[in-house]
């Protein structure tokens, strides 16, 4: 199954952010083990390096984890056509447009966020880590 997973998730897994760590960490333990093709976009790289690094204050670690990120995960590119699809979709939050814009280019299955909410109007199936878990 592709799944692309959100920048939230993939957070909750590598800054242990209780309650939510268990379910993420789960998807992390399905992507390494390839029960799931497991996606990040490419500009979501940018926000966890950013996010970790105001985290963990080191720069030399924040990178030894996107190395660990990139062997789980297959990265997503961005292309100005998704940010351009991203516009037309009605989906207030942009970045999640756009994240929704690149699913639906790559005939993702469904998209894994904890902000399900956000992603109304998706062209692609939206739900949490835990709905996604008890699916299974």
């Amino acid at each position: 199954m592709n799944v692309l997973i959100d920048t939230n998730v993939i957070l909750d897994a590598m800054l242990s952010g209780f309650p939510f760590n268990e379910a993420a960490q789960k998807l992390f333990i399905m992507a390494a083990e390839e029960k799931i093709n497991a996606y990040i976009t490419a500009n979501c790289v940018t926000d966890i390096y950013y996010l970790l690094h105001k985290y963990l204050h080191d720069s030399v670690r924040c990178k030894e984890e996107l190395r660990k990120l990139f062997t789980l995960f297959n990265i997503m590119d961005v292309t100005s056509s998704d940010c351009e699809k991203a516009l037309e979709l009605p989906m207030t939050d942009y970045e999640d447009a756009l994240l929704a814009a690149c699913a639906k280019r790559e005939k993702i299955e469904c998209i894994i966020t904890r902000n399900v909410k956000d992603f109304r109007g998706s062209p692609v199936k939206v739900v949490s880590p835990d709905d996604f878990l008890k699916d299974l």
